[in-house]
């Protein structure tokens, strides 16, 4: 492990963002259009009293930086944005997206402001990056603040995430600002003051596919290019070194060896990722809630924690996001389609840089098989089959899926309990809600149709675990290992958020505590596993939540 700083200078910036690529030449921060760059530089904004109200040691690790470090006053001036360190550049990128299936135009970095890139002492490249510091040139005619409900949720997602094994962004600290924000929460006319936080992100890179998609939109070849070449050089090294190993030639710069055939096998390598993601996503049950192109990272992590849920009731059609109350385009049962959806548009937006389409067209084709693929083996994990095998397999899980829509049946306690169930013990004349009852979320018996139905389904499942010949010790080990027992419930947060705007963080480490082993049974922490309780299922921010933050 890399010795820790004592102080936030010792930290070792490699700025090739701003470096490398064209930067916008107005350094006046206010809100326009921006054409020909990547990004426009950007000072924080200064607020009344910055505190530290939680931060991941984890995360700080990564950067080597001491937890005396991260307690220290010139910590919170930084990370909330009141002082620059020498080696940071500060800037806001530019980019465009399409929201709810609609182009938008000009995005962009409208309340984050990246401070710079670290290295850390093991050579790993970090972009910190501030939510919440103040307006941008994207701002559009938002202030670019943030308040602390919605700073409490995104730094505990991104750390719940993280540990659940999905990939993700991170999350270093969250700063209080001593400063109060008007919101709106459900835009119906109600704005209230609301205690303002900023939250500091942490990944390799925060590019997003509507990067790419601005510059095609212009018609800005030579810009795309560049923030191409950008982009594989610094996020994607390992495929420009095999690349160019194929090819007789080392990477010592762009020049000849960023060609047609590499970005192809970067948008395939984009596209396996992003799938992978959403693999992750179905298995511990996460709705993201705002999948706009300009909310899918290039690198197939999790990005932009907004009105996420994780689903309780086994809703395919479910969405935490009241803007998409309506059309359900973001419901959790049609995340992957969207996704494809979204690498056609970042196809699209690249289709200028080759000239052969096809490849490009076979990896939009090969998404779904990938997915599919990836979806399957994940199913056999969570029900402890020992492979995939086929159709069979697949009626199975078809009629689960159809049987827990039967009655509100809690996803996450389900397939937890599920490892639980004792085949030898199995008797089916016995109704499985004696099995699974924890799981349900009304008392009453089955319906006599989802008795019956569930019951058959127990009976196929017994039929399949017998032939798989694997014991009750391996099903149950291998079930736990992908099937958490605590998720980040939006009703926890919004008690970790009730107490925080009390001036109590307690909760937030507890939390964040739990949610570091949520595989683990962690019997201290039993309430934290719990269903959600009926108080939830109507007040804000613990059901359906609205983008305002």
């Amino acid at each position: 492990m890399a010795n820790r700083l004592a102080e936030l200078k010792e930290l070792e910036f490699d700025n090739t963002f701003t470096r490398e690529l064209p930067g916008d030449p107005e350094g006046r921060n206010f809100r326009r259009q921006v054409a020909g760059a990547c990004y426009s530089r950007v000072q924080p904004t200064p607020v009344a009293r910055p505190h530290l109200i939680a931060h991941a040691r984890e995360v700080g690790e990564l950067l080597d930086l001491s937890d005396e470090t991260v307690a220290s006053n010139e910590f919170a001036e930084v990370f909330g944005g009141n002082r620059v360190l020498p080696a940071m550049d500060p800037f806001a990128m530019c980019y465009g997206g399409h929201q709810f299936g609609n182009w938008a135009g000009q995005l962009g970095d409208g309340r984050a402001i990246n401070l710079g890139e670290v290295i850390n002492g093991r050579g790993e490249r970090w972009m910190l990056q501030l939510k919440g510091a103040g307006p941008t040139p994207y701002s559009r005619t938002a202030d670019g603040l943030a308040v602390l409900r919605s700073s409490v949720r995104e730094f505990l997602c991104s750390e719940a995430m993280f540990h659940l094994g999905v990939p993700t962004t991170r999350a270093l600290s969250l700063i209080g600002t001593g400063e109060l924000v008007e919101r709106d929460m459900f835009y119906d006319g109600n704005p209230r003051q609301e205690p303002g936080a900023v939250v500091c992100r942490v990944a390799p890179s925060f590019t997003r596919f509507g990067n790419f998609q601005i510059f095609y939109s212009r018609g800005d070849v030579e810009t795309l290019r560049k923030l191409v070449e950008h982009t594989l050089r610094i996020d994607f090294p390992e495929l420009v070194d095999a690349h160019g190993k194929e090819h007789g030639r080392t990477n010592e710069g762009v020049d000849g060896a960023i060609d047609d055939e590499l970005i192809c096998r970067w948008f395939a390598e984009v596209s396996k990722r992003t799938a992978e993601m959403i693999v992750h996503w179905m298995r511990v049950g996460f709705v993201h809630g705002v999948m706009n192109t300009d909310n899918m990272s290039i690198l197939g992590l999790t990005i932009d924690y907004g009105p996420y849920g994780w689903v309780e009731d086994c809703d395919p059609f479910w969405t935490p996001n009241t803007t998409d109350a309506g059309g359900r385009r973001y419901r959790f049962g049609q995340q992957a389609e969207v996704a494809h959806w979204n690498l056609w548009q970042l196809a699209n937006a690249i289709a200028p840089l080759v000239k052969n389409h096809e490849p490009l067209q076979a990896t939009l084709n090969q998404f779904p098989v990938d997915y599919e693929h990836g979806w399957q083996l994940m199913m056999a994990k969570k029900l402890g089959l020992d492979e995939f095998r086929g159709e069979a397999d697949r009626q199975l899980i078809d009629e689960l899926l159809e049987v827990l829509q039967l009655v509100e049946t809690d996803m996450t306690i389900f397939f937890r309990q599920l490892a639980d169930w004792k085949l030898a013990e199995w008797d089916v004349n016995a109704s499985s809600q004696s099995c699974m009852a924890v799981a349900y979320y009304s008392a009453e018996p089955l319906p006599h149709e989802a008795r019956a139905r569930t019951d058959a389904w127990f009976q196929s499942y017994a039929g399949r675990l017998r032939s798989s010949r694997r014991s009750v010790e391996e099903r149950r080990a291998q079930m736990n290992r992908v099937n958490p027992k605590f998720v980040l419930r939006n009703y926890l947060a919004q008690l970790a958020i009730d107490k925080a705007e009390a001036g109590d963080a307690s909760l937030i480490y507890e939390l964040l505590d739990t949610l570091r082993r949520p595989y683990d049974e962690q019997p201290e922490r039993e309430e934290w596993a719990a269903k959600r309780p009926d108080w939830a299922r109507s007040r804000a921010g613990c059901s359906m939540l609205s983008c305002s933050s």
